[in-house]
């Protein structure tokens, strides 16, 4: 029998021929019933012949004749009713009393039984916890890597500006200094010519403005001025170690795109079959 208050169902029942006691079927709990008297007990009840029991002689399962019972509460883990199990008869059952205690036996593996289902559904609940747990972690995991991504992308574009402009500011440098500044100095070293003191101080100057547009002219004339602007991008990114999968991604072009243009470059600089690296020329110019 299993226990919802204020019902009392038939849970599981015997094949018995003549068994008034179908599945499902439903009593109102109350003081007439066998049952309310184990469950008030909290212990075995056993009524031998209710026609000889004044407690018990009125019971609702008088109605179908059932005068002999036995009945023991089980129990739910944390000690709570699930119901009873309970042997009744239509005349006093000598055999299931000589059994009682294999009656309480079966009890204790039913309330075994209930305790493994609680387990079970504890298991349950915490690997649902758990995954539940590990997606969120994933998740976390995933949103921070592309959160990481996108600030690589947007810091290599970053970097790359950054080095586009310092370069196209040492272009406009060293033609302004080619341009402005050498040939002044061509027209003073003529008129210095008897002035011993000048000229040495012409030459201070013209060594000056050697070491800086050296540095500059190697990686920004020499080589560069023989280059298209996209290629003297890609070289750029080549001397600073990047990868055609990276200058692609960066670039937001085909890889097959980068490799056309770094077999320009090498062309241009004469590499051709050469097996020289692409990178170590244009480092050796700086």
């Amino acid at each position: 029998m299993r226990t919802h208050e204020p019902y009392h169902s038939v849970f599981v029942t015997s094949n018995s021929e003549g068994n008034p006691y179908s599945a499902d079927r439903r009593f109102t709990l109350n003081e007439k019933l066998y049952c309310y008297g184990v469950l008030q007990r909290d212990g075995e009840l056993a009524v031998e012949d209710a026609t000889c029991d004044p407690e018990w002689i009125d019971n609702d399962d008088m109605e179908h004749g059932m005068r002999f019972y036995i009945g023991y509460p089980l129990k739910w883990p944390d000690g709570s009713i699930f119901g009873t199990i309970c042997v009744l008869d239509h005349r006093r059952n000598r055999r299931a009393l000589l059994f009682r205690e294999g009656l309480r036996e079966f009890a204790r593996v039913i309330e075994a039984d209930l305790e493994l289902l609680v387990e079970i559904e504890r298991r349950i609940t915490l690997e649902t916890e758990l995954q539940a747990t590990l997606d969120q972690l994933e998740q976390r995991v995933a949103n921070r890597t592309a959160d990481l991504e996108e600030a690589n992308t947007a810091l290599r574009v970053l970097l790359g500006s950054v080095e586009t402009s310092r370069e196209e500011y040492d272009t406009k440098i060293l033609r302004q200094i080619k341009g402005l500044v050498v040939p002044h100095l061509v027209k003073l070293r003529s008129r210095l010519e008897g002035d011993p003191a000048g000229r040495a101080y012409l030459e201070l100057a013209e060594e000056s403005l050697k070491s800086i547009t050296s540095e500059m002219s190697g990686q920004l004339t020499t080589v560069f001025e023989m280059l298209t602007p996209t290629e003297q991008e890609i070289a750029q990114m080549i001397m600073r170690g990047q990868t055609t999968k990276d200058i692609a991604h960066t670039l937001s072009r085909e890889p097959s795109t980068i490799e056309f243009h770094r077999n320009n470059i090498r062309s241009k600089l004469g590499l051709r079959r050469s097996g020289q690296n692409l990178r170590s020329l244009l480092l050796s110019m700086q």
